[in-house]
């Protein structure tokens, strides 16, 4: 059986080889934090990383993002508006308006989903969740074609939770 030799404490796998082929130094020994690193570079930053400035979309961009936008909440209720409004909403005036309306919709239509769901013990309640899915199926196809023709829309019946 043959034994490994002891590892070298500051040998030069473990730190930075010496001179005159005396064992180094482990990195960072002696030195404070930060020193050797490049100014304005941080812990998990690339030397020299600056934030870029939010690029406005083209006109066609938005339009199109706003008509994906409004026919997503007939599938996926409140989120596509969410996540666009809060990615989105300064990446132009025409983006954020369609995001805050399709939103501020979807809130009222989950409130309404909800009551629909509490007055479900009697008939009522059933009759109001079908009222509403046809609601949002309409008035969400309208949405999107104002939105691709590139014209503004507000829903009616809507509660205005962000202004």
């Amino acid at each position: 059986m043959t034994e490994n030799p002891p590892a070298q404490p500051n040998g030069p796998q473990n730190g930075r080889p010496g001179q005159n082929g005396q064992p180094g130094q482990p990195y960072g020994h002696g030195q404070q934090p930060g020193q050797g690193q490049q100014p304005g570079a941080g812990y998990g930053q690339q030397p020299g990383y600056q934030p870029q400035p939010v690029q406005p979309m083209r006109p066609e961009d938005e339009k199109l993002w706003s008509t994906l936008i409004h026919l997503g909440g007939i599938i996926f209720a409140f989120v596509p508006a969410l996540v666009g409004y809060l990615v989105l909403k300064d990446r132009g005036p025409f983006i954020r308006e369609h995001t805050k309306t399709a939103l501020n919709f979807q809130i009222t239509m989950a409130i309404v989903y909800v009551i629909s769901a509490i007055l479900s013990i009697i008939v009522i309640g059933g009759v109001l969740a079908l009222v509403a899915g046809i609601l949002v199926i309409i008035f969400s196809i309208i949405a999107a074609v104002a939105a691709n023709k590139g014209q503004w829309y507000k829903y009616p019946l809507t509660i205005e939770f962000i202004k």
